[in-house]
Parts: C-alpha cells; sequence; structure tokens
C-alpha cells in the first residue's frame, strides 16, 4: 500500500517562516510522510523530534547536485539522523544537459553517487522535469539518464505533471521501468490562459486514479503531493489534495 506525502517545497513560504510548526501542521493534515526541500537552518536533532510528535515519516529529500558531489558525507550524516533514506536529485543545471555527452557524463556521475549512497544505506533518485524529454539525436535525456544508470544504484522519482506536460504517458513510463520508480510527485494539470499549470488533485484533466492504479501495480513506496500554482493558501490546497489522495488510495 502507498504512503501520501507532501514535498515542502509547495508550502515553502510556510516553511520559512516557521519550518518547526510547518512540520506539526502538515502531519495535522493528515499526511503520512513530508519530502524536505532545505531544512531553514534546523538542526537534525530538532527536525526528528517534530516528525516524531508530528507522526511523519521522511518520504525523500531534493538534495542540489552541488551537494551531491561536494558534500556527501555531511548530507548522509544530517538524513541518517533524522531516518530519511531516500536522496534525490531534483533538478540539473544546464550545463550539465547541453548534449548527448554531458548527459552521460551527468548518468556516470549518478552512478557513483548511488554507489556511495547505496553503501552507507540509502537510496538515490532522480526527479525529473520536462526539459529531460526534448529530443537530442535520436533520443531524449530522460533516456540517456535512465538508460545509462544502474536500476539498481539510480531510482526514478517521476513527476506525473513534467511528463504530461512534455507530452508523455507517466502511465507508460511507470510501465517501462516497472520498479525502479519508486516515487511520484503527483500534481493536476489545467491550462489557464494558454498555459499549462498544475492545480489541486481532481480539479484538472490528468486521470489520477490511473496514476495511482499503475503506482500500486509496480509497488510505488510513496505517492508525493508537490504543487506550485495556487489561487489561495497552499496549506489549504494540501489539505485538499491529502484528501483526494486518501480517497483514491
Amino acid at each position: 500500500m502507498g504512503k501520501i506525502g507532501l514535498q515542502l517545497y509547495t508550502v515553502r513560504d510556510s516553511a520559512e517562516a516557521n519550518f518547526q510548526k510547518l512540520l506539526t501542521d502538515v502531519g495535522e493534515l493528515g499526511y503520512e510522510g513530508v519530502q524536505f526541500a532545505g531544512f531553514y537552518d534546523a538542526s537534525a536533532e530538532d527536525v526528528q523530534k517534530t516528525l516524531h510528535k508530528a507522526t511523519l515519516r521522511p518520504a525523500g529529500a531534493h538534495v542540489p547536485i552541488d551537494q551531491l558531489q561536494n558534500n556527501l558525507q555531511e548530507v548522509m550524516r544530517y538524513h541518517e539522523a533524522i531516518e530519511n533514506h531516500l536522496i534525490i536529485c531534483p533538478y540539473l543545471p544546464d550545463s550539465m544537459r547541453e548534449n548527448k555527452a554531458g548527459y552521460l557524463q551527468t548518468a556516470e556521475l549518478f552512478n557513483q553517487i548511488g554507489k556511495e549512497l547505496k553503501e552507507a544505506g540509502f537510496q538515490f533518485g532522480y526527479h525529473n522535469h520536462a526539459f529531460e524529454f526534448d529530443r537530442i539525436e535520436e533520443t531524449t535525456g530522460f533516456e540517456l539518464l535512465f538508460e545509462n544508470t544502474d536500476p539498481e544504484l539510480v531510482k526514478m522519482e517521476l513527476d506525473c505533471f513534467w511528463a504530461t506536460y512534455a507530452g508523455h504517458d507517466p502511465n507508460k513510463i511507470i510501465r517501462d521501468y516497472k520498479t525502479r520508480c519508486i516515487s511520484l510527485h503527483l500534481k493536476d494539470i489545467k491550462v489557464e490562459n494558454g498555459e499549462k499549470i498544475s492545480t489541486e488533485i481532481g480539479t484538472g484533466t490528468l486521470d489520477m486514479n490511473k496514476l495511482i492504479q499503475s503506482g500500486l501495480d509496480h509497488n510505488v513506496e510513496w505517492f508525493i503531493v508537490e504543487q506550485e500554482h495556487f489561487t489561495g493558501d497552499p496549506l489549504v490546497s494540501a489539505k485538499k489534495n491529502v484528501e483526494a489522495l486518501k480517497k483514491m488510495i
């Protein structure tokens, strides 16, 4: 059975204002876990205490590539202390994806990082946006990354919104990569003023029930809410999203 988490980038303003209070608030909304996008200078000890009080589990953390390259030992010590064992690279700078050679070099780097993390008891994954689906010669950046990394070392956090935005079927990606996909980012999609934007689950055009079933069929562990566009309070949207997902999972 998959678990429901919230990517805290969704509520970053509240996190910046009072990170510990936000964690408590997210627990009260009914989420089972939180996925981190920074810690706002909070100590690992304080984060762990608050998570336990809020009955929240770590659902992974987005860690910038420069930290993974240059500060991996410290990253591991912090995340071990908060009992988080899923480290996700959330984005690639232009310099690491300019061409096919760049993607292949990045894939090798991912293998190295993934190996070191696995040996220390962690899982490593990559979170896509839309640019990875751009054509590069006869393939795409997405395929270059995942076809040239070891499935045991580099897992997938599939952002279903961005895959759809780029014209791809996230259900097919889940099927194609099977158990390699360990986390799904879920936000619904709608068109507003000619632009595709994210919206609360159940208010857009994505077939969320089908996505959830695809995830469950392939043993996806975490279903992560991540929304980027709002008409009101992001915490209110977070509540609507968890309530909608609980009816599907």
